[in-house]
């Protein structure tokens, strides 16, 4: 029984940093420099405020599944 728990926990915490790594890798950076700038100007209105909430989602994400991560490995330590 405490081996199959550990196995689904094990799976379950490979999926998130999985999750975890690509929330991460989808987010665009705080800083974009000169080139940010640049192409900054060319944004219009609507498309800065749909990229600030889709950020914004995506760091609720990472928030979340961080949590997660962390959780799942203080129970398998536990275990």
């Amino acid at each position: 029984m405490n081996n199959t728990l550990t196995l689904i926990i094990t799976i379950i915490q490979l999926l998130s940093c999985l999750f975890l790594t690509l929330v991460v890798l989808f987010q665009s950076g705080k800083r974009s420099g000169l080139s940010g700038a640049i192409a900054g100007a060319a944004d219009s209105f609507l498309t800065k405020n749909k990229a600030k909430t889709v950020d914004a989602k995506l760091a609720k994400a990472t928030k979340w599944v961080a949590g997660l991560f962390v959780v799942l490995t203080l129970v398998l330590n536990i275990l």
